[in-house]
């Protein structure tokens, strides 16, 4: 495309993206979408522009938290960095940053499914793979299909360097035969589960098809796995944590290990597995360049991103919301919140819409039991709500303490106001998340919007 064409692609776009946000929409993706109409190589023409050239990051779980917590770091360090900071990482949602994006560095979250043809624009100087989880069958398919698609990625050498989560088979298994890979995981069977749970994904080895046995069970399928037919094992990490303790919805706190530096950390975002986005962070800015000291500086200055365990207040109530849109993210929220004392209030708002997946059947494979004995009022919303006031009843929540309320401001109004001490505890999927925060935005309790 000649420089004149590209000159005038961007500036419709700035202009799609000025109208888009006076009519009251949030603009994150449709400029974007109406530049690569007109100039489908600009990611690959914005990126060449970054002096430090691009990081990326893509996960089923954890994107937007170990984003966060990496910008953190290198934001810390001194770095300007070009980022697509509301989440929207497909992309239409990676092209406007970089088109309005005054930087040295990019660093882009990417959805796991679009990650073949961002890398091959983008050629990243470090990517970070940090899990493969079921989600969203009806759109994605079966996990082997992204899993696929990613080692085509990790085979063509588009990414100069790979950082990979060696406690996921899967994820472990796409740099097996590089020497340029950084491996992060958790070394503390202190946090171990009793047994593999049933949400549990990769649990077959890659290579040959037998079982994995595993020595310790983490997260999910995450954990210290190796294969008796072939031999495969998990690689030794070089960063991992040590010696976690997680301290409910408040945070947790490890020690990391920075191949052989030592670090106490303590992250205001709670749950093992932001934990496991601490150590992705970490492992993907360290091979950037960040030092151990400006790592911590960066993990322990983080703060919660919508949606991922952030609290707003409403009407003398605190409200965490906490994101689930798949069986493993699921179960994670639920042990976070079940570690903290009491009886609880829930407001579980479940969609269906596209970018949830249609197929909720998931929840089903979600251990909502750990929280059935100790609910005391549960507020079900969302275009599936009666689905997951009959979960949270097969769960052993009483049905006299489920209200069904299809509305969500009139279920944010029921839960907010019933129930007992504490925080109400708001389990949102993914387009209801955003609904969610422009509800709190129109009310006061919240200062921005990303929908």
């Amino acid at each position: 495309m000649s420089r004149l064409r590209a000159s005038v692609a961007a500036g419709v776009a700035r202009a799609a993206g000025v109208a888009t946000r006076r009519s009251g929409g949030g603009g994150t993706s449709f400029p974007g979408k109406v530049l690569l109409s007109l100039d489908p190589r600009a990611i690959d023409r914005l990126g060449a522009r970054l002096p430090e050239g691009s990081a990326g990051i893509s996960a089923t779980n954890g994107k937007t938290a170990a984003a966060c917590m990496a910008a953190a770091i290198l934001e810390g360090r001194g770095e300007r960095l070009v980022h697509n900071r509301a989440g929207a990482n497909m992309a239409g949602g990676i092209a406007p940053p970089l088109l309005s994006g005054d930087g040295d560095r990019g660093l882009f979250e990417v959805d796991e499914f679009w990650l073949d043809g961002i890398v091959e624009q983008l050629r990243p100087r470090a990517l970070l793979l940090a899990n493969l989880f079921r989600d969203q069958l009806d759109r994605y398919g079966e996990l082997e299909t992204i899993a696929e698609r990613w080692a085509q990625v990790t085979a063509s050498g588009a990414a100069q360097r790979l950082i990979l989560n060696a406690d996921d088979p899967t994820v472990a298994d796409l740099g097996r035969d590089r020497v340029d890979v950084v491996f992060f995981g958790v070394e503390d069977d202190g946090v171990a589960l009793a047994a593999l749970q049933h949400a549990s994904d990769a649990t077959h080895c890659r290579r040959c098809g037998a079982p994995y046995v595993y020595d310790a069970h983490y997260l999910g399928h995450l954990g210290r796995y190796h294969c008796e037919a072939c031999g495969a094992r998990r690689p030794q990490p070089t960063i991992a944590a040590r010696q976690i303790e997680l301290e409910g919805i408040d945070g947790a706190s490890f020690t990391l290990d920075l191949a052989g530096h030592t670090e106490r950390v303590r992250i205001p975002l709670p749950g093992l597995y932001n934990v496991y986005n601490a150590l992705a962070a970490a492992a993907l800015t360290s091979a950037l360049g960040a030092t151990p000291q400006e790592i911590v500086a960066g993990l322990q200055a983080v703060r919660a991103a919508f949606g991922r365990a952030e609290r707003v207040r409403l009407g003398g109530r605190d409200l965490a919301t906490l994101l689930v849109k798949n069986p493993a993210g699921a179960n994670e929220v639920l042990r976070t919140v079940a570690l903290e004392e009491g009886e609880h209030d829930l407001l579980a708002i479940l969609n269906d819409n596209t970018a949830d997946g249609r197929d909720v059947s998931w929840i089903w494979d979600a251990d909502f039991e750990v929280l059935g004995g100790r609910v005391r009022r549960a507020t079900c919303a969302g275009t599936r709500a009666a689905e997951m006031a009959l979960r949270l009843k097969y769960a052993g929540v009483p049905e006299e303490r489920i209200d069904v309320v299809d509305d969500l401001a009139a279920a944010l109004d029921r839960a907010a106001g019933t129930g007992g001490p504490g925080p109400l505890f708001v389990l949102p999927t993914y387009t209801a998340m955003l609904a969610l925060r422009e509800e709190l935005v129109r009310r006061g309790a919240a200062t921005e919007s990303f929908a």
